[in-house]
């Protein structure tokens, strides 16, 4: 019977309420007569016209007061203001009633006890209410068990918006304030994360949402690490204020990623540096629609440029980009410009008739094979696509010039670390006799989740049951998130007066193995043994590919120096003479113009020395 009650549309339940509330009342006002004359069987006879007229008085103001508007399932404190209002207002009017109607025998300071259980009454039922069909849901439900890491703000708002959804059932909370433990948060109990594993077993709950957007990455690394192996999922919830400034949106509560672990803390971007290239200023960036390009952009957005023009080859890159900009931003003005880095008239006539200041060079094929496999298709965006870019901006007077470069190209062992190197010994050279415009490099490794990162590789082969292939058990990268290379490049790209490297600080090497063993478990897998037979996702070893090493490096000498960002230093590299470099990209040119791989690379060995 419950059940079908429970089932009800919702204008029937409001009726049963407002049917409910019509009895309540009456016996409200029956029970303060009877407790305020010490009786079971007040005499009424000289008011009892007023049990009547109690319902068509008080009902009228709960209906004004929005009682009938709160959904009892998810009932919270609010009701008992709600409530109080509500039946204050009833034993004014009805105070007035009684005095007007000379209302004989009832005694006045059972008006006071009424208005008393009259609060307790309708606020009791309305709790009883929700006890009920909470009870009913728990014993039909068929949702999934999840617990909740952080018991503050986040974590009670996470409880909640689970509680109204059919999908997931909140069990348990764990937090880190030792005052918490023991107590209940939206009656769900608060315990010690040290015993969230014996707790999450004994209630066969096997999915733990991380509700802690405050903590910092290290906290959140010990946190995973926890739980790693153990057979719990793991997601990550964002911050409530995040989802309601828009920065991230509902979906967004996402797995734990690898990102989650690596890397250090986040050093706040000093504004003033990123700001000195950006605000105010219209800035150009090519290779917009990449994973760093399309970044990029959206830093730059948040400091307040002039104009924005994004400049990309590909139109599906450029046009998800432009989309995705225009949507979240408009304040500043966007224009997306289809074109090719090595068309240097065009870019000359796009910086100068929009007047360009700074410009972003992130244009550049970074995949190691298939650049190994494209050696010509290479050196023309690479190298020369380079040359076009910074020549077009000292051309028209842009202010800024900075390359976006990479830790492959020190010591080179594959083309695309060679075309690189190329690329900042190019800068090097046209920054001598730079007047106008101020060039500059900044090189970093790996970002997690672009294109050329082996992350979205072990995701999608985790995906697919495995196997996670891995190149050699030695290999190891530095890796940095995508937001936190953007605007160290930002930052990096207003240091210097025309020439420098700046080499951004990775923190420590990762060994590739173990990415691809934490990426497997907190993917809710277990890592195949080949010994035991036992696991899910198996590791696999399929040999350095070409021109790949183990150890990337980030600085080719020792003269470097800090900048006064603590993740940003200066590197002073030796040059080539510059006409040697001219002869010799006139040579590789001619080797590009016939299509030939091989004569290519030997000139990139001559010009890069260090290349092997």
């Amino acid at each position: 019977m419950f059940l079908r009650l429970a089932r009800l549309p919702r204008k029937f339940k409001i009726l049963i309420m407002l049917i409910g509330d019509v009895f309540l009342l009456p016996l409200a006002l029956w029970s303060a007569v009877a407790l305020r004359l010490g009786t079971f069987n007040p005499p009424v006879g000289g008011f009892w016209w007023l049990f009547l007229i109690v319902p068509f008085i008080t009902v009228p103001i709960f209906v004004r007061v929005g009682l009938y508007r709160a959904v009892i399932r998810y009932l919270d404190e609010k009701i008992i203001y709600t409530v109080f209002y509500g039946v204050t207002a009833s034993v004014l009017a009805l105070t007035a009633v009684v005095v007007m109607g000379q209302a004989s025998g009832l005694p006045r300071s059972s008006i006071i006890i009424y208005w008393i259980n009259s609060v307790c009454y309708i606020a009791l039922s309305r709790y009883l209410a929700r006890g009920l069909m909470r009870s009913l849901e728990r014993k039909h439900d068929r949702k999934q068990k999840v617990a909740i890491y952080g018991a503050g703000h986040a974590g009670l708002q996470t409880a909640l918006a689970l509680w109204s959804g059919r999908e997931y059932k909140p069990i348990a909370f764990f937090d880190d304030n030792p005052e918490l433990h023991g107590t209940s948060v939206a009656s769900i109990r608060v315990y010690n994360p040290e015993d969230a594993l014996e707790i999450m077993t004994a209630q066969d709950c096997f999915q733990l949402l991380l509700a802690i957007p405050s903590a910092s990455r290290v906290r959140r690394r010990q946190i995973v690490e926890q739980f790693e192996g153990k057979d719990i999922k793991l997601k990550m919830i964002p911050g409530m204020g995040e989802l309601v400034n828009g920065t991230v949106r509902v979906e967004d509560i996402r797995e734990v990623g690898i990102e989650d672990l690596l890397g250090r803390e986040a050093v706040p971007p000093f504004h003033e540096l990123i700001s000195s290239c950006i605000q105010d200023k219209v800035v150009m960036v090519t290779g917009a629609g990449g994973s760093i390009g399309s970044e990029l952009c959206r830093q730059i957005l948040l400091n307040s440029p002039k104009k924005l023009i994004l400049f990309e080859r590909s139109e599906y890159s450029l046009y998800k980009i432009e989309q995705e900009l225009t949507r979240v931003h408009c304040v500043s003005e966007i224009f997306s410009i289809l074109g090719d880095v090595l068309d240097q008239s065009y870019l000359e006539n796009i910086m100068s008739n929009f007047a360009v200041e700074t410009v972003y060079h992130a244009a550049a094929y970074k995949h190691v094979p298939l650049v190994e496999a494209n050696i010509v298709s290479g050196v023309e965006n690479n190298v020369f696509g380079t040359l076009s870019a910074a020549k077009a901006a000292q051309k028209t007077g842009v202010k800024t010039f900075v390359l976006i470069s990479t830790d492959k190209a020190v010591r080179p062992t594959n083309v695309m670390g060679a075309t690189k190197r190329l690329a900042e010994l190019i800068l090097q050279n046209l920054s001598r006799e730079s007047v106008g415009t101020r060039l500059c490099m900044v090189r970093f490794g790996n970002v997690l989740g672009s294109s050329g990162s082996v992350v979205p590789l072990f995701k999608d082969q985790i995906k697919n049951g495995g196997p996670v292939t891995v190149t050699h058990p030695e290999v190891t990268r530095y890796f940095m998130t995508i937001p936190e290379a953007s605007q160290l490049v930002l930052q990096a790209g207003a240091m210097g007066t025309g020439g420098e490297v700046f080499v951004l600080d990775m923190g420590e090497s990762v060994k590739i193995i173990d990415l691809a063993r934490k990426m497997i478990e907190l993917s809710g897998f277990e890592v195949h043994n080949p010994e035991t037979g036992t696991g899910d996702i198996a590791i696999e070893f399929v040999g350095l590919r070409p021109g790949e090493k183990l150890y990337e490096e980030l600085l080719i000498g020792e003269n470097v120096e800090w900048t006064t960002h603590p993740r940003i230093m200066r590197a002073q590299e030796a040059c080539l003479e510059a006409d040697f470099l001219e002869k010799s990209l006139e040579h590789l040119k001619v080797c590009c113009l016939k299509n030939d791989p091989i004569g290519a690379k030997e000139y990139l060995k001559k010009i890069v020395t260090e290349y092997n």
